[in-house]
């Protein structure tokens, strides 16, 4: 028989720490905590060295520590209804990219629903995730209807939406883009603008929709029904099947580029010469509405402008 005692445990290496850092830089602690914390003014070339140090020495700042001192987390919460629509993929990424280069992470809720207890828990969620700001992407009939409080004492910034006076919001203007589309229509000798509008819920839809009318109106012309549209390419062809039976439609004006799609489908199917019979417009700039035959006329917004300018304000 043999024993054997048993290895004696590795020792865990203990971690740099700020002090290493300054004695690697030849510098004084002091500076490297205003280079990590990102507080008071360093030079650009002992911010380097520092910056070098904490690289080769593997130093990793301890943000749990860092946010106690100073009562910041360096993170912001984003709550999101959906992802299906070309302006909200848009508007995330450049959120995301701003916070990042501003030094934030981001934290990313989406709910399912506009339900109260749903989007109560995602503020849940985002408090439980220590962040140091909020920023809400869903229509504002939606978070209207949810009946939720939003946390006070914690800076929000709403996104489509104007929903009470208490917080600020950043949206493209729906109302110019809705009216621009309609009198380029109208100023092609179009006698009157059809409209296929996006989800009733949505607020970019209303206000595209009641600039429509109010454009035709005034011109002094009576605004045919809206037909309902969901935002899909195929709700839009459904809209063209009922449109391309009447005659008296030569214009048409689609809340979306991808209703759009599906509106000029209907009607070429149906032999009808788009632009020379059917006249149609979109919105949102689709970076492949270009490429479409005949390309497609649209109204170009700027998701990423939004997204970048809502940190801004955040901040």
């Amino acid at each position: 028989m043999t024993s054997e005692q048993p290895a004696e445990p590795p020792q865990r290496r203990r971690d740099p720490s700020m002090e290493d850092v300054a004695r690697e830089a030849g510098v004084s602690g002091q500076t490297v905590s205003r280079v990590v914390n990102a507080r008071g003014y360093v030079g650009a070339a002992t911010r380097e060295r520092v910056e070098v140090a904490m690289q080769r020495l593997g130093y990793r700042p301890n943000s749990a520590a860092r946010a106690l001192r100073s009562g910041r987390f360096r993170a912001i919460g984003v709550i999101m209804f959906s992802f299906s629509s070309y302006g909200n993929q848009r508007t995330l990424d450049a959120i995301a990219v701003r916070a990042s280069q501003m030094g934030y992470a981001l934290t990313l809720i989406p709910v399912e629903s506009s339900a109260r207890d749903t989007v109560a828990g995602a503020f849940r969620r985002l408090e439980e995730h220590a962040v140091d700001g909020i920023i809400i992407v869903i229509e504002a009939h939606q978070l209207d209807e949810a009946e939720v409080e939003i946390p006070d004492g914690l800076p929000v910034v709403l996104v489509d939406s104007n929903r009470g006076a208490a917080h600020p919001f950043v949206d493209t203007d729906q109302a110019q883009g809705a009216r621009l589309a309609t009198e380029h229509l109208l100023d092609l000798g179009h006698e009157t603008v059809w409209h296929v509008a996006g989800p009733a819920k949505s607020y970019s839809a209303e206000r595209r929709r009641e600039s429509w009318r109010l454009t035709l109106e005034s011109r002094g012309l009576a605004a045919p029904e809206p037909l309902q549209g969901d935002w899909s390419a195929e709700s839009g062809y459904r809209a063209g099947l009922r449109l391309r039976e009447d005659d008296s439609v030569t214009a048409v004006f689609a809340a979306n580029d991808q209703m759009a799609i599906g509106v000029v489908r209907a009607f070429r199917e149906a032999g009808k010469d788009i632009p020379g019979d059917v006249s149609v417009v979109g919105f949102d700039g689709l970076p492949d509405a270009a490429q479409l035959w005949p390309p497609l006329t649209t109204v170009q917004q700027h998701p990423e402008r939004v997204g970048a300018l809502a940190v801004d304000v955040l901040l």
